[in-house]
């Protein structure tokens, strides 16, 4: 992003998430889109940018976490044509650990990994996407999962997550 808050490069995982529900149809609809909720999302902590902003917003039923990263010559004062970079993060709003979980129910490491993703709001493919694998290798992983935890369904898993963990903390 330009110090303007105009765009220099967007990837389409970023429009996706900040144009929805709306699909742009072309590279200048999209960056006016994403200027626009660019500038919704900062509002007046554009001074913070360069001591590290991190915001939270929503976009449909998920939650993301916003980080600008300054980029550019280091001269914060004098740099008129300063830019920095935006991560898009997708975060879970109680953050729960799942390695007390998963020596309870032996889960190997893919298996935590999946179940991580899953508790993040990830589907299948996002899930087989970040972990480099195939779509039917996080349903194996699921089913796994499922398996070893007593659940039937991937809404399952993520109720005994919940039930554990309010177990643990009312002991």
């Amino acid at each position: 992003m330009q110090e303007s808050l105009e765009p220099v490069y967007v990837n389409d995982e970023a429009v996706a998430i900040l144009a929805y529900p709306e699909k742009p149809g072309n590279i200048s609809s999209a960056q006016n889109i994403v200027a626009m909720k660019v500038r919704s999302i900062l509002g007046d902590k554009q001074s913070e940018i360069q001591s590290g902003l991190a915001t939270r917003f929503v976009s449909g039923k998920r939650r993301y976490l916003c980080r600008a990263f300054p980029i550019g010559s280091g001269s914060h004062n004098s740099d008129r044509h300063a830019s920095f970079a935006l991560v898009l993060e997708r975060y879970v709003a109680v953050p729960i650990d799942i390695s007390e979980l998963a020596e309870q129910y032996h889960l190997t490491t893919r298996e935590r990994e999946t179940t991580r993703c899953l508790l993040e709001g990830l589907t299948s493919k996002e899930i087989a996407v970040r972990m480099n694998i195939s779509p039917n290798t996080v349903k194996a992983f699921l089913r796994l999962v499922m398996v070893k935890m007593g659940a039937t369904t991937r809404s399952g898993i993520i109720g005994r997550i919940f039930i554990d963990q309010q177990r643990s903390q009312s002991r």
